[in-house]
């Protein structure tokens, strides 16, 4: 790929966004990461659902979850881009002089990067339960896989959570306080509690499988 041309998780392969992932440039980031983790989850997700037989009264949950998963791969994708435009302005803020322009600057990146990383954590958080069904409900024989799809959806609200707490906190730079920041932004600032309660739920469906998918833990024997 010709270094001019932009690396995208629609257009460049694993190796290539990878290795732009690895680079010190910032674009593609953490956040972009995150959009990464949460399509891997998805599609770990739809691949459970279509390999589940339902029973006769769950053919309509499982195909709504199968459905969804799909879209959220597609979507989740996408976010990763996203994110990765906003790290660009991001980065583009900081660069500028000292002044009234930069502060300006940084709290209108801070909050577009905040806002990006908070799409991508609600639709993570709303896959929670439909990860919850498969493990319950899904082919006994790929609870492993459900379960590192925990871990990768894990690892998303992990990022969504620490990116938006991280970018509102950025606005201190334009001279903000953290008590400004949440009367100024609740949302987002919420966002964080949300997405500290989604990890809790996250580790409890978690714990709640694991001896299935690892039954030779060590811990099984005692």
């Amino acid at each position: 790929m010709a270094e001019s041309e932009a690396v995208t998780t629609q257009s460049s392969t694993v190796e290539e966004w990878t290795q732009a992932l690895a680079e010190s440039k910032g674009s593609p980031g953490g956040g972009a990461g995150t959009g990464v983790m949460l399509a891997i989850a998805a599609s770990l997700a739809s691949m459970v659902a279509g390999y589940t037989e339902p029973s006769q009264d769950q053919g309509g949950e499982l195909t709504d979850i199968h459905a969804r998963a799909r879209a959220l791969r597609e979507a989740a994708l996408q976010l990763a881009d996203d994110d990765a435009a906003a790290s660009e302005a991001f980065g583009a803020a900081f660069r500028l002089e000292p002044g009234q322009e930069r502060d300006d600057a940084i709290h209108h990146a801070s909050v577009n990067a905040a806002k990006a990383s908070a799409v991508l954590g609600e639709r993570a958080m709303a896959a929670i339960e439909d990860l919850g069904w498969l493990a319950s409900h899904g082919n006994p024989a790929l609870i492993a896989d459900v379960t590192v799809a925990f871990g990768a959806l894990r690892a998303a609200v992990t990022g969504a959570r620490t990116n938006v707490s991280f970018d509102l906190a950025t606005l201190r730079s334009a001279g903000a306080t953290l008590e400004g920041i949440r009367e100024e932004h609740p949302v987002l600032w919420t966002t964080v509690q949300q997405l500290n309660s989604a990890l809790d739920r996250i580790d409890q469906l978690t714990a709640g499988v694991d001896h299935r998918a690892a039954p030779t833990d060590t811990g099984a024997l005692d």
